[in-house]
């Protein structure tokens, strides 16, 4: 980054995919308390800083996205001003490639970005501590958005236990045209008594721990994917199976499907057939690392 803090300032917000999701209880606020083995991917928007002017401006390239304090970007940039102090002056530009209403984060990885970006601008005034309190506040995916890499969340989402990076696999991501709104999702998971699934996230997390992605992908789970049932997920998995996905299931609360593939010609040919035969939307990716510490 140029020393010129007046330049235009650019970062990658990687989208995230569940591995597993369960759903351990609810806290007396209501809230849903998770237990998720997340994963960064470089299917990214692009966040663009600027300092300058006053006050916080935001523009999307999606119109249909509110570029107000209702954005979560936008809510990260107030967050970061009130807890140092600073005057609010940032131009906020944000090129969006991660579908919405899909379970990838979209919204939640533009606030992480705004946070890592405006801290490093500033010349690091928030510890990676309080960047997490911060990313609390702003929703439940943003605090693993603002470590990325491969982790263990629980709670809302607040406590994270980075894990052994996944192995090196393709993924395909495919977003059907119809969204899931994320009350729906869970108001489908509160109306089942869906069992945990200890054993099957354990023997992920062995998987994770030796290096193995066919145990991995052999083992991805997610109770929104069982609640919902939704057609559109069982049309896409019976899709990708001619291409022999080492693993497929749903992410987050939908309704965007992942798939795993050893080899990157296995995920180009699946990617390619399904976007042409069913005019879905589909990326080839590949899981991304950590962040680096402060």
């Amino acid at each position: 980054m140029s020393d010129d803090h007046s330049q235009p300032f650019a970062l990658d917000a990687p989208a995230k995919i569940n591995l597993t999701l369960d759903m351990v209880g609810r806290r007396a606020d209501g809230y849903h308390l998770l237990r998720s083995v997340m994963q960064t991917v470089d299917l990214c928007d692009t966040v663009t800083l600027m300092r300058g002017g006053e006050g916080i401006r935001l523009t999307l390239s999606d119109d249909t996205l509110p570029a107000d304090e209702r954005n979560t970007a936008w809510k990260a940039a107030a967050l970061f001003y009130e807890a140092t102090e600073l005057p609010p002056s940032v131009d906020i530009l944000i090129e969006k490639r991660i579908p919405q209403q899909a379970g990838l984060a979209g919204g939640s990885t533009d606030a992480a970005a705004v946070l890592r970006g405006l801290n490093e601008l500033y010349d690091y005034p928030l510890t990676d501590a309080v960047l997490l309190m911060l990313a609390e506040k702003i929703g439940a995916d943003v605090p693993f958005c603002l470590v990325g890499g491969t982790c263990m969340c629980e709670g809302i989402g607040e406590k994270l236990t980075p894990l052994n990076d996944l192995p090196p696999v393709w993924l395909v991501i495919v977003k059907p045209p119809v969204g899931v709104s994320t009350g729906a999702a869970y108001a489908a998971v509160d109306s089942q008594n869906l069992p945990l699934h200890t054993e099957q996230e354990e023997r992920l997390l062995a998987g994770l721990a030796g290096g193995d992605a066919a145990a991995v992908a052999g083992n991805l789970f997610n109770v929104f994917d069982e609640a919902l049932v939704l057609p559109e997920t069982g049309e896409i998995k019976a899709a990708m199976a001619p291409y022999a996905p080492l693993g497929h299931v749903m992410t987050g609360s939908g309704s965007a499907v992942f798939g795993f593939f050893e080899k990157e010609e296995q995920a180009i040919a699946c990617a390619e057939a399904l976007e042409t035969e069913h005019e879905w939307e589909t990326f080839v990716c590949r899981p991304t690392r950590a962040f680096p510490k402060n």
